[in-house]
């Protein structure tokens, strides 16, 4: 099976945003990010269609982490099941708009956000009647691009660092339109052999969405999560996925860890849930994996670096006056 994954990976190789190259260069090459889209407003779409392979874990998790270290987060809940609203405490019992509505009834993105208890990090919910979207916007002229719209409106009135998707478990038309929305993909993949089998129907559909509907699609890289560092299959998957995706996989890993799991039930990231835990200290590791990844480690230090000078610049001015 993983045999069948080469011709999709071969085109995927050696596209790292680390890469050497200046800002200047990045939007003449086939890495995806525009530079006018830097340092602020990066889409990332967490994407699998398989389900159980901590998607939203992730999603939560990476964003409440980013935030907590200042940057600004928008977080779009796209799953039905809206796990990702439960977890930051959403009450889905009275809420009145959702992300249902901004796919459906053209209600603007800005009008549903809520601010979350966690940093510089908002929520634009979702709700199970979601699910009836899918038929709803097959109707729609331009369906594949409702959510493009919504955030490209979105941008014009507020500016965030990361924008992250967090992808329902099917390949269905709400995640199609956070492919064709998004500038890059984050590929969650538990390790374990079945995890393994749906790759080459997601790696198909990345690159049709690329060729028909989003060229700069790119994939920001795949994540190997619920590892069992006791069990044999965890290390071998693990193995053979680094040995076929190469540097497409992050360093960071994400163990089988139970505080994960506890920290939904409190309406809390696991970095609040239990700092000392392993699950914190691993998205952690790959928040800080991610920052280096986009470059927005140097350009955020820039930013804060600015503000003193510009406060003695003022002062020195108001001197001489």
């Amino acid at each position: 099976m993983l045999n069948d994954l080469k011709n999709f990976i071969a085109k995927y190789k050696g596209k790292k945003f680390n890469e050497t190259i200046t800002p200047m260069d990045k939007a003449d090459t086939t890495i995806g990010l525009q530079t006018n889209l830097l340092p602020k407003n990066l889409a990332i779409a967490i994407c699998n269609q398989k389900g159980g392979c901590a998607k939203t874990t992730t999603a939560i998790n990476l964003s409440a982490c980013l935030a907590q270290k200042g940057y600004k987060v928008l977080l779009v809940d796209l799953d039905p099941q809206a796990n990702a609203s439960l977890g930051l405490g959403v009450d889905l019992e009275n809420l009145e708009k959702s992300i249902y509505d901004v796919l459906v009834n053209n209600l603007s993105l800005e009008s549903i956000i809520q601010r979350t208890t966690v940093g510089e990090l908002e929520l634009a919910p979702a709700i199970s009647i979601l699910s009836g979207a899918q038929l709803e916007l097959a109707d729609i002229l331009g369906r594949e691009t409702v959510l493009k719209i919504a955030l490209r409106k979105l941008r014009l009135v507020k500016s965030y660092d990361f924008i992250f998707l967090d992808c329902p478990p099917s390949l269905n038309l709400i995640t199609i339109n956070a492919l064709v929305a998004a500038n890059s993909v984050l590929i969650p993949i538990q390790t374990h052999y079945y995890s393994l089998e749906g790759m080459k129907e997601l790696f198909s559909t990345i690159d049709i969405v690329r060729e028909r509907l989003n060229f700069e699609l790119e994939i920001l890289g795949i994540l190997a999560t619920l590892f069992d560092t006791r069990t044999k299959v965890s290390h071998q998957m693990l193995e053979q996925t680094r040995d076929y995706f190469k540097d497409m996989v992050f360093k960071t890993i994400i163990h089988n860890n139970v505080k994960l799991c506890e920290a939904p039930i409190y309406k809390k990231p696991i970095h609040l849930y239990d700092p000392k835990s392993q699950g914190a200290q691993d998205y952690w590791a790959l928040t800080e994996e991610i920052i280096a990844l986009t470059g927005y480690g140097d350009r955020f230090a820039q930013t804060e670096n600015q503000i003193p000078q510009t406060q003695q610049l003022n002062a020195t001015r108001e001197a001489i006056v």
